[in-house]
């Protein structure tokens, strides 16, 4: 698709003479705020804290079975999974990040960061639409159409479920054979070649366009090029390899491990993602995930080690997502101080 096409709407997005499909919400006067607005504001404030005490209440939650699983595990190998964890974290950002892009003008790690990151600690709500609803609400703050972030927040929840069951067909045989009860996971499977036609610009956008319809919102008009739609999927495999990668150093320290395992891990988080990813009324997929987890470890390191492995993953998660919302707080009001709020700034990094 040729760039000068995109013109109008950078322009529309940005403030800027110009027409284009990709509508803004109007501009706050500077004038006093309306009570509305406030209201807005402190629950804004109130959802954030939420979430920040149900992420760490789920970190404290777990913290018995998770002392008890790296007593004997050196600090290099918790170190490293955690980093691990940040990265497949920021991998996914960066899936979420090119789709946002290529709808407008580019908004840069600073302001996706504060938008993606923050707003994923929302999962750890019961519902994981709050996740969604918190991005949104973000998104609007630092001056992008809510078009916009809901559109790339469906096509990237489109390109994560397709990356995850890719991936997940590396570990799907040996799960069903260890647990016979998991067998409902290979129905996950039905979706995959409906999410591999969706991710077509095409397609995307022909069912963007339906959904904004039912929702009265207004509708893009440019469709997502195919270069940004395999730039997101590499980036959600990569995000997976690190989840898988993470589990196998883990293990690693109580098993003998090869290559044959890290493939089982990468495909067993894959499927433990997605599957998470349905459960949409347990915060962050909990249980869910676990159980995945839990079967495949089971016949290396028992079931007992299996769960606590679960549960350290658990930990390392929650404690990178926080890692990762706070670095990008952090950030983003470094950058303030030194070169003053842009335009719509979210304003939570403090």
């Amino acid at each position: 698709m040729d760039d000068s096409r995109l013109q109008p709407d950078l322009d529309a997005e940005t403030g800027n003479s110009g027409t284009g499909a990709l509508v803004v919400d109007p501009p706050v006067a500077a004038a006093k705020p309306r009570v509305s607005a406030r209201v807005v504001t402190i629950a804004r404030i109130v959802l954030l804290t939420v979430v920040i005490a149900a992420a760490s209440w789920t970190l404290l939650h777990n913290w018995s079975e998770v002392e008890r699983a790296i007593s004997h595990m050196s600090w290099t190998t918790v170190v490293g999974a955690t980093v691990l964890v940040a990265v497949g974290i920021g991998c996914g950002t960066l899936s979420w990040q090119v789709l946002v892009d290529d709808l407008g003008t580019p908004i840069g790690i600073r302001r996706g960061g504060q938008i993606f990151l923050v707003g994923q600690l929302g999962k750890y709500l019961p519902g994981s639409v709050w996740a969604y609803v918190l991005q949104l609400e973000l998104g609007r703050r630092a001056g992008l159409a809510r078009t916009r972030v809901f559109t790339a927040t469906v096509f990237s929840l489109m390109v994560a479920v397709v990356g995850a069951l890719i991936v997940g067909a590396l570990a799907l045989p040996q799960l069903i054979s260890e647990d016979p009860s998991l067998a409902w996971v290979r129905w996950l499977y039905v979706l995959l070649p409906f999410g591999l036609i969706c991710l077509h610009p095409k397609v995307l956008t022909a069912v963007a366009n339906f959904g904004f319809k039912l929702l009265r919102r207004p509708r893009p008009t440019h469709p997502v090029r195919r270069r940004t739609v395999l730039h997101s999927l590499a980036w959600a495999l990569g995000s997976y390899c690190c989840y898988g990668l993470q589990l196998w150093l883990l293990v690693g320290s109580d098993a003998k491990l090869g290559g044959r395992q890290l493939l089982l891990f990468v495909g067993s988080m894959g499927i433990a993602m997605v599957a998470g990813l349905f459960a949409i009324l347990l915060p962050s997929g909990a249980g869910v995930r676990e159980l995945v987890i839990v079967t495949v470890l089971a016949p290396l390191v028992g079931t007992g080690s299996a769960i606590a492995y679960a549960a350290v993953s658990r930990v390392l998660f929650t404690l990178a997502d926080l890692l990762m919302a706070g670095g990008a707080a952090a950030l983003a009001a470094i950058a303030r101080r030194r070169e003053g709020p842009y335009v719509g700034d979210p304003g939570i990094g403090i």
